[in-house]
């Protein structure tokens, strides 16, 4: 499934009302929630489901069902590490906004002060373009086959970049919304650029150890990653081995990997005032411009849609042989992760079942009338 129908999709899904007359009991809603993940492996959604949900300081759910790994039989669990693709965009939109709240840079200021041997075209673009999906500036990953046929190589940012370098721009920066992976490439390398470090042992050292996400690193192809789990894609009736992608190409948009556990506590301290200050947070998830019209609003790393009367903020994750669905809800200090290891899996629509379960709401529900097929 293309980026831009599932977030047409996670719209639909978000629209659904999610409305209860009192909250129901923890233990309840567990035996639910493990009902719902259970039977979204057993009907096939992916080879294992890993699922948290805490509403408050009530745990809802956390547990894992599935193999992790089908070749050697390994079980999954709650300390599985699964990539998380996209998800990785809020980390890296959180140390720009702590880079902002430290005076280094401005959102508004154009990319090229800080890199000037970008692409004449992308000097202009400002960090808020690019935190944003604004930019106009073309994306590696919408080149098709001429990527495809390079996911084995390993790549660095300057690589990337010049993957599409000399193709114009898809629009005039700020006039329109498209979902953008070079744009966090450029991100990362500013990162990189302000600190010295590399962007993966920054978000190592910024993010990793003082929150205590201790499974959560970018996930490179050499290193050995205990429990790390293995991809997987559906061919006709069977689960098959999904395609090779050297990881350091996803980088800044999407290399990271982690557990529900760590997801967690990310979302804790993130929608908790711990990661960025009020003001920063405020830009995070608040869609402005352009990006308040595109397939899902988008602030900086995150999106903003409603599910019934509730906002929600959400990102989601998708990477060859992954799929990964993340959700805060504030009006009921509901974190909802789900992390699944199949490129074709669905975790929106468990994520949305598993919040009307945190609410009380009935699980079964007329689907949404088909979008009219064009003539």
């Amino acid at each position: 499934m293309t980026r831009s129908i599932r977030l047409a999709v996670l719209v639909v899904l978000l629209a659904q009302p999610l409305t209860a007359q009192t909250l129901p009991k923890p233990a309840a809603v567990r035996r639910i929630a493990d009902s719902l993940a259970a039977a979204f492996v057993t009907s096939g959604g992916a080879p294992s489901v890993a699922v948290a949900m805490v509403r408050g300081t009530d745990t809802l759910a956390f547990g894992a069902w599935g193999k992790a790994d089908l070749e050697n039989s390994v079980a999954a669990t709650t300390r599985s590490v699964y990539r998380i693709g996209s998800v990785t965009k809020q980390f890296t939109a959180a140390a720009v906004m702590q880079l902002v709240e430290q005076g280094r840079i401005a959102v508004d200021d154009s990319i090229g002060a800080q890199l000037p041997t970008l692409p004449a075209a992308w000097r202009g673009v400002t960090i808020r373009q690019l935190l944003n999906h604004t930019s106009g500036i073309p994306s590696y990953t919408d080149l098709g086959q001429p990527w495809f046929r390079r996911f084995a190589e390993e790549m660095t940012p300057d690589t990337l970049v010049a993957l599409t370098a000399a193709k114009p721009l898809d629009f005039a920066p700020g006039t329109k919304w498209k979902y953008n992976n070079t744009g966090y490439v450029v991100l990362g390398m500013l990162i990189e650029k302000l600190t010295g470090h590399a962007w993966a042992a920054d978000m190592r050292e910024r993010f990793a150890v003082p929150y205590g996400l201790d499974d959560t690193q970018a996930c490179l192809t050499a290193p050995v990653i205990f429990r790390r789990v293995h991809g997987y894609e559906r061919e006709k009736t069977a689960w098959i081995n999904t395609v090779f992608l050297h990881m350091s190409q996803p980088y800044a948009a999407g290399s990271m990997c982690s557990t529900i556990g760590d997801l967690t506590k990310w979302n804790a301290a993130l929608h908790g005032g711990k990661v960025v200050s009020a003001a920063s947070y405020e830009m995070m998830t608040t869609p402005s411009g352009a990006a308040a019209t595109g397939a899902l609003p988008y602030g900086f790393g995150l999106g903003r849609a409603m599910m019934g009367e509730r906002v929600v903020i959400t990102h989601g994750g998708g990477i060859p042989g992954f799929i990964t669905s993340n959700a805060w809800i504030p009006s009921l200090q509901l974190s909802i992760t789900v992390l699944t290891n199949s490129g074709s899996a669905k975790p929106d629509d468990l994520m949305r079942m598993l919040a009307r379960a945190a609410v009380g709401a009935p699980l079964v529900m007329t689907p949404p009338a088909p979008a009219p097929k064009k003539p």
